[in-house]
């Protein structure tokens, strides 16, 4: 696994190893969910021809958790704050036709980026 060109997995608070760990556990619960997610990024394509697709998915929830941090108030917005948050909402919206939709995939991105820091936590 490389987490290289991955922002969110490649600050100084992960390292590697704990972070394969913790996506494998996080894998084996909520397969359903990163399959779903990996529908509306990756289209079509197997995820077989896609190399580290989980890690990109995980690098995605954890920017959306982070990004409902300034959504919300709790942390102060940044100078990229409004372009992560068209970003986002376009990387998720495409192919969308309503709503529920959308809101879905968010729920399920910060819930995953919820759960991840979680079980990263835990992790000796």
């Amino acid at each position: 696994m490389s987490v290289k060109g991955m922002y969110m997995l490649n600050s100084p608070e992960y390292t590697e190893e704990k972070i394969q760990e913790a996506l494998k556990i996080l894998y084996i619960d909520r397969k359903n969910e990163f399959h779903e997610l990996s529908q509306v990024f990756l289209g079509k394509k197997k995820l077989s021809e896609t190399p580290n697709w989980k890690e990109f998915i995980l690098n995605f929830c954890l920017d959306v958790g982070d990004s409902f941090k300034t959504w919300t108030g709790q942390k102060p917005p940044s100078a990229t704050s409004p372009q992560k948050a068209l970003t986002i909402l376009r990387q998720v919206g495409t192919g969308m036709n309503s709503m529920n939709k959308l809101t879905h995939m968010l729920n399920i991105s910060y819930n995953l980026s919820a759960e991840f820091k979680e079980i990263y936590k835990r992790l000796k």
